[in-house]
């Protein structure tokens, strides 16, 4: 499990799926910066993981300060669904 600052607005929404660092990730969570007084481009702060890690994100079962964190561009995000409607 990681954050993905994701610059630009790809159109993901939780439970999106992409394809990050050779792997389908899902994003658990999306919140969105920069709206009103932030940087010139929307940016998406995402927790992102694996399907085995889906249950220790809902159980809050780690440290979000310990996660990696990496920054990527809207453009070059890779989305394969961008809104999943199965996980809610």
């Amino acid at each position: 499990m990681q954050h993905l600052i994701v610059t630009g607005d790809p159109g993901i929404r939780k439970g999106a799926i992409i394809n990050y660092d050779g792997r389908e990730q899902i994003c658990f969570a999306i919140q969105r910066q920069g709206d009103w007084h932030g940087p010139d481009a929307v940016q998406l702060w995402c927790t992102i993981g694996t399907e085995d890690e889906r249950e220790t994100f809902e159980k809050r079962e780690y440290v979000p300060n310990w996660l990696d964190v990496d920054t990527i561009d809207a453009e070059s995000l890779d989305v394969i669904q961008a809104n999943n409607e199965l996980s809610v």
